[in-house]
């Protein structure tokens, strides 16, 4: 947005010459000069015609138009700059952020504030005295309330949003509207002080400051149900999470208060819970305007900020399973503190995928609970940033920054910021700043690093006893009324928590999705000793099969793809045989045929990495895309694969939200390499391995890593098995390292046919993926299930055999070409396709039929990394050595000669007797 300072300093002839160019032709001039000059007509052609001449004569007429345009470059500048200095602290002077708004910066004096302006008209005045311009910019810009919105470059958002501000911020609430803040301003302060009463020093991370954020809460709700909005998802960490869930989601005191208390009834069939504010939590609730609507709360761990994808690929999911992917009825919101918006990477990496394609969940409203410190870290040590939201403008969203201590201001933004989101589809902010009463917990004294600020805090009266005060102030007789109505039973009720007065649950209605995770059941150890079938059909097969296979008569491929998918139809044709790409392919097909979805994202996966999968195809003449997976029959469901930003932790948290809300859907996420999944680290810890224990909620998704020493170097070679591996026990995870086509076809499947939902992390192949050894038959995929260990039938007498080689992944090619081309009848090789839960039936079964062989564990990574520490903790009932690289820091050498060393050393020590 333009101030256009230069036309101040131009010759009054020379602005007069622009007018006439205007009336000539309006889009000549600068935009805003345009809307100047329009709003100039405006007052011409509505009475205030100079000496009665007609709009395009008036410019000769006297007018002063460098003051008309310093009037106007003053409402821009307060659009542009009031937040600078905009009231929005409850407790402390702002700093002067040099926002140049005084009356010489735009050429005026004193003398002027009474003098009339045509300017008047650009905010809907008419024509007005400057006092009234400036009154009525401070009132929309610069009181409570402070909008950041000059880098948006589109117009319409622009034009929304000043007409937003400034018709809204000089009117008072209607009394309905200021009983119902009163109202949830009670209920957040009682919830408080009952606790605070009730429960001395225990940590519950109170709202105490922040209170308001129930009124904007529950705002948003409601306008939301006013705008179709049918199910509202939010993620927050711990600050006011227990007043969120008591005040909005209508979550019983009593059931919040066993969990004080210890005596409430847990479920830990499937975990060993987490602590109360952790926990997530779903209601459904009806608004004042008698809309019934969803609401969600997500767990999330103390990490801050990590639930933030969770949520967005939640709702995402929820969109497409229950709502035809119509963004516009479901709406997450994001409650941050102010040092973690700030201070934690995962917020960038959830704005950047906002609107991209594969994770746009049309718009996501971020509140804000500024309380103006971390633990115990004030804001000038916490960021460089003028706000913590300034990130926001890096996807051009506005931010509305608001005094916490006043509610109807709060309440207006959050409206605003709904209004707004279903307008457009795009984040908005709101940042409530407001102050902690206690420190981080109740517990913490905050006056050891925050004297000063603590003894203002000490002082200052809450939100409620604030907007009473106001409202006995300044309100009407029927304002004054209702505070002092509301004041007594404010009292009542908290005295009704202190007597332990029942509360009735909320009756709630299980959507479908949640009706499926209801109909699944916790898992057993003789799941993973056998798998189930999910074999296709030789019909389905030759459907899956062609429907990949056949291209568009008038769709042009690379000659180089054209060239491979020949060469698969040839493999089949000759040897009936399929390659890893196309039982990958397969797999998926064969899922999305039966009406489920299967959602696959991750850096470059619609051609794969390692240029194996070719899902997507582009036509060489015009670019246009072909997706081989969408063409099987016309009432199949859609492959949603979507090539992600750079993103890992980001990326692997929105596909766990958005496994999370839906039983019957694949999701998947494939690293580029293996190696870089450490980058997703925290979403590994603190949810895939653990959400079902913590949280009881179980999770299906699928990593790929690829994983394979293969002379790449130390970033190329390892996704760090013995990580995953560590992190395994109560049956959390399946852990895959396989080696065939149709194992992984099985794998796949297999993740919707158990009656239960694991997360399946699966140690890809690379350069194998081509490999003949990989390739599966035709009958392996029209029979039987996903084989947990693989023997050898290489070997025909097992009373010969001296020694078990027992390994897993892409070193079984290696070793079974050594024997092959040795001959070597003396040595078993078994593949162990699944090493977490290890099938210890099938292992002892073989231990049993090779009882004359020494066993050996044999992979490619260093002692100290793979899978051997796990085997020599969990595998005890069959004795065996450990084949290996040396320990070692780093996960493989750099050098292609020392690696090849160092596997032939790995190969004929195994081939050794």
């Amino acid at each position: 947005m333009n101030d256009f300072s230069y036309i101040t300093s131009s010759h009054p002839a020379y602005i007069e010459s622009l007018y006439q160019d205007f009336v000539k032709d309006p889009n000549s001039v600068d935009p805003e000069l345009k809307k100047f000059f329009e709003g100039f007509d405006f007052a011409a052609t509505n009475g205030f015609v100079a000496n009665g001449k007609a709009p395009a004569a008036a410019a000769a007429s006297g007018i002063d138009w460098k003051r008309e345009i310093g009037a106007y470059r003053m409402i821009l500048g307060y659009r542009n700059k009031g937040h600078l200095i905009a009231k929005t602290n409850p407790i402390r002077k702002r700093k002067d952020r040099g926002a140049n708004l005084d009356l010489g910066f735009f050429g005026f004096t004193e003398a002027d504030l009474d003098q009339k302006f045509n300017a008047g008209n650009l905010i809907g005045l008419g024509v007005t005295t400057l006092r009234k311009i400036i009154e009525h910019l401070e009132k929309s810009y610069a009181a409570h309330v402070g909008i950041e919105f000059k880098y948006i470059s589109d117009q319409k958002k622009v034009d929304w949003l000043t007409n937003a501000m400034e018709k809204n911020f000089a009117a008072p609430l209607p009394i309905e509207k200021r009983k119902r803040i009163l109202e949830k301003l009670n209920q957040g302060v009682i919830f408080e002080k009952f606790l605070h009463t009730k429960y001395i020093g225990q940590k519950r991370f109170s709202l105490e400051g922040g209170e308001t954020t129930i009124a904007a809460l529950d705002a948003i709700i409601s306008t939301s149900a006013d705008n179709d909005v049918q199910e509202v998802v939010i993620g927050m960490a711990h600050r006011g999470r227990l007043n969120v869930l008591a005040n909005i989601m209508g979550k019983t005191y009593e059931q919040i208060f066993s969990e004080f208390e210890g005596t409430g009834q847990v479920d830990q069939t499937m975990g060993s819970g987490d602590v109360k504010y952790h926990m997530g939590f779903g209601s459904e609730v009806q608004t004042l305007n008698g809309k019934k609507i969803h609401l969600k709360l997500m767990p999330n761990p103390s990490h801050l900020e990590a639930v933030d994808p969770v949520v967005e690929g939640f709702a995402r999911a929820k969109a497409d399973v229950m709502y035809k992917s119509d963004y516009d009825k479901i709406l997450p919101i994001l409650i941050h503190g102010d040092a973690s918006v700030a201070g934690q990477g995962i917020v960038y990496e959830v704005l950047q995928f906002s609107e991209l394609e594969g994770y746009d969940t049309g718009g996501t409203i971020h509140f804000v609970i500024n309380n103006q410190i971390g633990f115990t870290t004030d804001f000038d040590d916490a960021r460089s940033a003028d706000y913590c939201t300034s990130i926001a403008a890096m996807i051009q969203a506005p931010v509305m920054h608001v005094n916490g201590d006043d509610p109807e201001a709060v309440v207006k933004c959050a409206e605003i910021a709904t209004q707004y989101r279903q307008e457009f589809n795009t984040d908005i902010f709101v940042d409530m700043v407001c102050y902690r009463r206690h420190g981080h917990n109740e517990g913490d004294d905050p006056k050891y690093t925050q004297p000063h600020l603590y003894a203002l805090i000490e002082k200052h009266a809450n939100p409620r006893e604030v907007y009473t005060k106001f409202l006995m102030e300044n309100g009407e007789t029927d304002a004054q009324e209702l505070a002092k109505e509301m004041e007594k039973k404010f009292w009542n009720d908290l005295q009704e928590r202190l007597d332990e007065v029942k509360q009735k649950p909320l009756p709630y209605k299980y959507q479908q999705p949640e009706e499926w995770w209801r109909n699944l059941r916790k898992a057993t150890q003789d799941d993973f000793e056998k798998s189930p079938d999910t074999f296709v059909s030789e019909e389905q097969f030759n459907i899956l099969f062609k429907g990949l296979m056949n291209l568009p008569t008038d769709f042009t491929p690379l000659k180089k793809v054209e060239k491979l998918l020949q060469e698969k139809v040839k493999l089949f044709d000759a040897e009936q045989k399929v390659d890893w790409s196309t039982g990958e392919l397969m797999a998926y097909g064969s899922i999305l045929t039966e009406g489920k979805i299967v959602r696959m994202s991750g850096q470059d996966v619609k051609r794969g990495t390692f240029s194996h999968r070719h899902s997507v195809l582009r036509d060489e003449n015009n670019d246009k895309a072909y997706n081989r997976l969408n063409h099987f029959n016309d009432s199949q469901e859609s492959f949603r694969i979507y090539n992600s930003l750079l993103s890992e932790y980001g990326v692997l948290g929105f596909e766990y939200g958005y496994a999370l809300a839906n039983p019957q859907a694949l999701v998947i996420w494939e690293a580029q390499f293996g190696d870089f999944s450490n980058g997703a680290q925290t979403m590994i810890d603190q949810f895939i391995s653990a959400g079902e224990q913590k949280w009881n909620r179980m999770n299906g998704v699928v990593m790929l890593l690829p994983h394979g020493y293969e002379g790449q170097g130390p970033e190329h070679s390892s996704a760090r098995m013995e990580r995953y591996l560590q992190m395994c026990a109560e049956l959390n995870l399946v852990i895959t390292n396989i080696t065939t086509s149709a194992n992984f076809f099985h794998a796949m499947r297999r993740q919707l046919t158990w009656q239960f939902r694991k997360p399946l992390i699966n140690f890809s192949p690379k350069a194998n993926l081509r490999h003949p050894g990989s390739y599966s038959h035709v009958s392996e995929f029209t029979k039987g299930g996903f084989k947990e260990l693989i023997d050898d039938s290489f070997v025909q007498d097992p009373a010969q055999v001296k020694k078990v080689l027992l390994c897993s992944g892409k070193l079984y090619f290696d070793l079974a070409e050594r024997q092959a081309k040795e001959n070597r009848t003396d040595i078993a090789i078994i593949r162990l396709e699944q090493i977490y839960p290890l099938p210890f039936k099938q292992i002892e079964a073989l231990y049993h039929k090779y009882n004359k062989a020494t066993w050996f564990w044999v992979q490619e990574e260093p002692l100290n990394m793979g899978a051997a520490s796990f085997l020599q903790m969990n595998l005890k009932t069959i004795n065996y050595g450990v084949i290996s690289r040396q320990p070692s820091a780093a996960t493989a050498t750099g050098y292609a000669k020392v690696h090849k060393q160092e596997q032939e050393e790995i190969i004929q020590t195994a081939f050794s007797i």
